[in-house]
């Protein structure tokens, strides 16, 4: 129930003042009845105006709290939506950092496995090259210090080295291959030196 429901209006009171005020007017020969009358009237319309000012402030104080209220629910709302942004955020960063560690993880693991590769493949050119070297110096004499390669094993050192270029370009390891192609290029200009001269 509010104030301005409980006080009376106005336009009443001040009726009941200004008719005070007559009466006390028109009582000419009691001087403290007039006084008391008029004395009432002061007090009723002193009253009268404190009670409307504080009607008034109660509707201010009551328009204030249901500003207030909007405001809060506004607040907290808004506050909801930022901790739920907040949540997904930090979600999403850690997702993006699970994904970069595992594929950093993955990158090393295929840098650990094309050096592996790379360094076979070395291997198996430096022990080629070296049989090729080998086979390139001049023969003096024939002796058990000296192997004579068969052009056929030549042959087929050859289609090695096409089979694993071709099993690297497979796998794109480029690196690989082009040692694999090397080699190849290497037995086939060995096999062109063997060839003998043509009969006049």
């Amino acid at each position: 129930m509010s104030v301005t429901a409980s006080s009376p209006p106005p336009n009443e009171n001040q009726e009941t003042i200004d008719f005070l005020r007559r009466l006390a007017g028109m009582l000419t020969g009691s001087g403290r009845n007039a006084d008391m009358l008029l004395k009432a009237a002061s007090a009723i319309e002193a009253l009268t105006q404190r009670a409307i000012a504080a009607e008034q402030f109660c509707w201010e104080q009551e328009e204030e709290h249901a500003r207030n209220l909007e405001l809060r629910e506004v607040t907290e709302l808004a506050s909801d939506n930022l901790l739920a942004e907040t949540r997904s955020l930090k979600a999403q960063l850690a997702e993006s950092e699970r994904r970069t560690e595992s594929e950093r993880t993955s990158a090393a693991e295929e840098a650990r496995r094309l050096q592996t590769e790379l360094a076979d493949a070395r291997a198996q050119l430096a022990k080629f090259t070296a049989e090729l070297d080998a086979l390139r110096e001049p023969i003096t004499a024939i002796d058990d210090s000296i192997a004579i390669v068969p052009v056929d094993s030549l042959q087929l050192a050859r289609a090695q080295f096409d089979f694993l270029a071709a099993g690297f370009a497979k796998t794109n390891d480029v690196i690989s291959q082009t040692i694999c192609q090397i080699g190849a290029c290497a037995i086939d200009k060995a096999l062109s030196d063997n060839v003998p001269p043509a009969k006049n």
